[in-house]
This record gives C-alpha cells, sequence and structure tokens, in this order.
C-alpha cells in the first residue's frame, strides 16, 4: 500500500500557547507605542503657528502689482526660514475707494481673522482703514500719511502706524526750488479726490511759498480719474482756462495725481503749448516714484520736469537680491506691464513684512495680545530696503532723504540734487562728506522744457487785458526825480528823472512789456507793505 504525507497540514506551522502568547504580546506593544507616537507626530507637524495678515491694495495699480509681488517676497522668505512659525497673506481690493477699503478691512477681520493689516496708499483709505482697526484692535500698517498730521492722531488712531512721512519736508523742499530760480507765482494742479486729501497738500505749499515770497496764482483741480469716461477732453478744458482766465504764471506744481491721469495730463499739455519754453513743471514724490514704471513716449512729454523722489541705497546686496526676486516674480505673474523694475512702494511693501516679522520675534508663543503685538511694533529699528525703519508714537522717526532729479531721456531721470530737512540741498546723499547749499540753485545741469540752456522765466508777459502795475509815489518833496501832474483832459502824466530812466531801461528789453503807472499817496513803506499782502500787485 502506497501512503502519501499530508501537505495541507504541513502548510502551517505548529504554535504552543507559550509562543503564540509573545507573539501577540509583542504585536500589543508595538501597537500601543506606535498608538501614543504618531498623533504626537502628527499634531507636531501640525503645530505651525500661522498669522494672517492682511493687506487692502488697488489689484489694477501699477503700486497694487508692485506692493502685492514685494509683500510674496517678503513672506516666502520668511516662511523658508521659520519651520514653526507661518505667515498667509490675505488680500482685498480698494478699488481706489475709501468705503471700499472699508468693506475690505471689515470682511479681513471678521472672515479671515487677521492680527495686521497693510497697505492703503492714499491717506483717506488708511484713516478710514485705522478707525476699524482701532475698533477691533488689530494694528495697521500704511503706506500713505496726512499732509497735516491731527494734533490728536495717536490718541484717535492708537493701532495705526503711518510708514511715509507726512508731506511737510517735500513741500519745503519744493518751495526752496521756487525760491532758488525766484518765481513768484504757481499753477497747482492735482486729482480731487472725492475725500479732500488735497486740502492739506494745498495748505501746506500755500504757507511755504509765502514764506519765499510766492504765492499760488490758480488751482488747477482735475476730478478722479476712475469718474470720467473721457480723461482727454476733462484735461483739455482744464487746462484752457490758463488761456480763458488770463493766468500769467507758468510754474506747474503737480501736487498729487494717479498715473493714468498724469500720462493724460502731460500730453494733452504738451499738445497744448504748456510744456516748453519759459515753462516748469514740478512733480511731487506721488507722481515722481511711478516714473520708473513708465514708457518712453510718456518721458517724452514730461521731458524737462523737476521731480522729488524718495531717496534709497541701490547698490547694496540686500537690495541686488531683491531686485533680481522682483524682477522674476513680477514678469511671471504680470508680463503685459511690460516694465519690470520695483518702485518706492515695493520697496516699502517688503519693509512693512519685516516690521512684522520683527515684531513677532519678540513675542512668547503663549502671547496673543494685540497690544503687546502692537508695541513691539512700535520698537521695531532696522534698515530696510526704503531706509531706515524706526518706528514711535505711530510714525516714522527719521527725517526723509530727498532726491531732486529731472526727466530727461529714455532713462527717465537723472539726479541732481539731495535735500535734506536740516540742511536744505545737498551735493551728496545722507551719510557721505558734503555741503550743504540751501542759498543757491540745484547742483547739476537742468534740462528744461522746451530750451535746455535757459532757466524758464516761469511766467508770460503780461498783455493789454493785464498789464503790469507800476507804482508811483503820488506826492514828493523833489519833482525832478518823480512828477505825476493832470492835464487839460484829466489824465495822469508822469515825468522826471526815475520816470525817464524807467521808459529808456524798457526799450532795452527783447520783449515788449505792457504797464500802466498808478499814483500812491501813502508813504513808501506802505505801498511796500501793500504790495507785500497783495493789495496791489
Amino acid at each position: 500500500m502506497i501512503c502519501f504525507e499530508d501537505k495541507a497540514q504541513m502548510a502551517f506551522p505548529i504554535f504552543n500557547f507559550n509562543q503564540l502568547s509573545r507573539f501577540w504580546l509583542r504585536y500589543l506593544v508595538v501597537a500601543c507605542f506606535l498608538v501614543t507616537i504618531l498623533p504626537y507626530g502628527a499634531k507636531h507637524v501640525n503645530d505651525s503657528k500661522v498669522t494672517n495678515i492682511g493687506a487692502i491694495i488697488d489689484y489694477n495699480s501699477r503700486t497694487g502689482k508692485e506692493v502685492r509681488t514685494a509683500m510674496g517676497i517678503a513672506v516666502r522668505k520668511f516662511n523658508s526660514g521659520s519651520p514653526n512659525h507661518k505667515l498667509s497673506l490675505k488680500f482685498q481690493d480698494s478699488r481706489r475707494s475709501p468705503l471700499q477699503a472699508v468693506h475690505a478691512a471689515e470682511k479681513l477681520i471678521e472672515e479671515d481673522e487677521v492680527e495686521v493689516i497693510i497697505g492703503m496708499e492714499r491717506w483717506e483709505e488708511a484713516a478710514l482703514v485705522a478707525d476699524i482697526g482701532s475698533q477691533a484692535k488689530v494694528p495697521v500698517i500704511s503706506f500713505s500719511a496726512p499732509a497735516i498730521t491731527p494734533p490728536l492722531a495717536s490718541s484717535r488712531w492708537p493701532f495705526l502706524i503711518r510708514m511715509a512721512p507726512s508731506d511737510s519736508n517735500q513741500i519745503r523742499c519744493i518751495a526752496e526750488v521756487v525760491r532758488s530760480y525766484n518765481w513768484r507765482r504757481v499753477v497747482t494742479v492735482y486729482e480731487d479726490y472725492a475725500y479732500g486729501g488735497d486740502a492739506g497738500m494745498l495748505a501746506l505749499l500755500s504757507k511755504a511759498l509765502q514764506d519765499v515770497g510766492s504765492e499760488i496764482e490758480y488751482k488747477l483741480s482735475l476730478p478722479p480719474f476712475s469718474l470720467i469716461s473721457d480723461p482727454k477732453d476733462v484735461v483739455q478744458k482744464e487746462l484752457a482756462k490758463l488761456h480763458s482766465e488770463k493766468i500769467q504764471s507758468r510754474v506747474f506744481i503737480v501736487l498729487q495725481s494717479s498715473l493714468p491721469m498724469v500720462i493724460h495730463l502731460f500730453r494733452e499739455a504738451k499738445e497744448m503749448g504748456f510744456v516748453g519754453k519759459e515753462m516748469v513743471w514740478i512733480l511731487t514724490d506721488t507722481v515722481t516714484d511711478l516714473l520708473d514704471t513708465v514708457n518712453t513716449s510718456v518721458i517724452h512729454s514730461m521731458e524737462g520736469a523737476l521731480g522729488i523722489k524718495n531717496y534709497y541705497s541701490d547698490n547694496t546686496t540686500f537690495y541686488q537680491t531683491f531686485l533680481t526676486q522682483f524682477r522674476l516674480k513680477f514678469i511671471s505673474e504680470y508680463p503685459e506691464e511690460g516694465y519690470y523694475e520695483p518702485g518706492f512702494y515695493a520697496l516699502r511693501a517688503y519693509d512693512s513684512i519685516s516690521i512684522i516679522t520683527q515684531a513677532m520675534d519678540g513675542l512668547s508663543r503663549s502671547t496673543s495680545s494685540p497690544k503687546v503685538f502692537l508695541d513691539k511694533i512700535l520698537t521695531t529699528s532696522f534698515v530696510g530696503l526704503s531706509g531706515e525703519i524706526n518706528v514711535t508714537a505711530g510714525e516714522m522717526l527719521h527725517s526723509p532723504t530727498l532726491r531732486i532729479v529731472n526727466v530727461v531721456g529714455r532713462r527717465s531721470y537723472r539726479e541732481l540734487d539731495f535735500w535734506i530737512p536740516e540742511f536744505g540741498f545737498f551735493v551728496v546723499a545722507k551719510g557721505e562728506s558734503g555741503n550743504s547749499t540751501d542759498a543757491r540753485r540745484l547742483n547739476g545741469t537742468v534740462i528744461w522744457p522746451g530750451d535746455p540752456q535757459r532757466i524758464p522765466k516761469g511766467w508770460l508777459m503780461p498783455t493789454d487785458a493785464k498789464r503790469m502795475i507800476i507804482g508811483v509815489p503820488g506826492r514828493t518833496s523833489f519833482e525832478k526825480f518823480v512828477k505825476v501832474s493832470t492835464n487839460a483832459a484829466g489824465e495822469k502824466e508822469y515825468d522826471g528823472f526815475c520816470i525817464e530812466l524807467f521808459e529808456k531801461v524798457r526799450r532795452l528789453l527783447d520783449y515788449d512789456l505792457p504797464y500802466r503807472f498808478e499814483p500812491f499817496n501813502g508813504t513808501y513803506d506802505e505801498l511796500v507793505d501793500q504790495v507785500h499782502n497783495k493789495v496791489r500787485t
């Protein structure tokens, strides 16, 4: 008989009870260890603190695009070097509307639970958002500041930090430029924002010009660009008023304007003959800081203008690294822009993130108090891309160094001089050796509109409709110098050595000078006072 071995039984090992017990015991020990350690590991991985940062910008403006790119670079740099603390940017569109900015702030606080809000390139937006931030105890870092700081600003907006200085310094700088070239009257040009943000700048400029013996002859106000359908027609009509109202000054100071409005303004001004010989255009930093972003045709229409720019160092390794990152990121996000260099707002945006990260470094992980966070922000001090960052009482402590530039050539502008509040005009930048030149004209050679070699008079010749008034003493003790008499027709006649000298000098001029004599019977000092007080001009 043939016998077969049972293979089925041999397929399974034979365990006794002790072996089986040890096997399950080891299994239970490993399982318990994994159950204990895995949740801890998962918790450790997800335990990174995330700080939500709100940003209110104009999505469609060049400035808004630059700000968004720069903030993204700063956040990415921080997150890559911080394993246990991350930043998350939450953007909202202001649409250049203060009310929309308020709505955006409320949404960021209520829905996104942000711990700080950044942005607002216009003060009327920043002031309203600061109200919301103060109520919710959320710090607000603004890229703008009022022209004139309210006396109780720190009490009204305790959670507001203004990264921009007030306009008083650059207004003083402009007044010094006007004084140095002896221009007596100016025309202000500004885009009239709906909430009156221009009023403070006008008041500052009027006072600064008065201090140097000049005045505002005419205020050319343009409506908000977003509210007009035909900007070309609007600009042409406003410029035409300079002729119809017989305005003689041709020194134009552009106080504030959006970039699209500036482009239309200079295009039409050049077509109508307002950018040429004897004309002067001076631009504040809100316009000049955007010159890096416009094409050559726009620069050509602005050629010869003077501009005020914020000074920053662009030859440091820090800046060059940022520049490379910005170009790569901006061209990938906004290829339609055509120009990929960062403006000053981009530098300020990057530094705003650095303010937050430095403040967070001083906080303990258990601290979540908004007031403690704010206090850390208010003690922040470092050198950023935009210059010295030293926050105190809600504003920057340091005095800005301003650059005076000349719009010319394809490079868009060239540097002429520096201006420092404490010293006036300086040939070199702050921190280097140089001599104050407050009592002289700009250091560099200026290329003026229409005639590069000749300093513009900055005014039109008087016309028959608006003659120059020459004051003549009505009563004198020595008639051989000046004599005023009345002829048979009742008309005044003027004679004497001084009158003859005036007529001979007038005939030597290379242009006609319409004028009329007017007798004055008061003292000479009284006449001078009336001219100074604009009673007589």
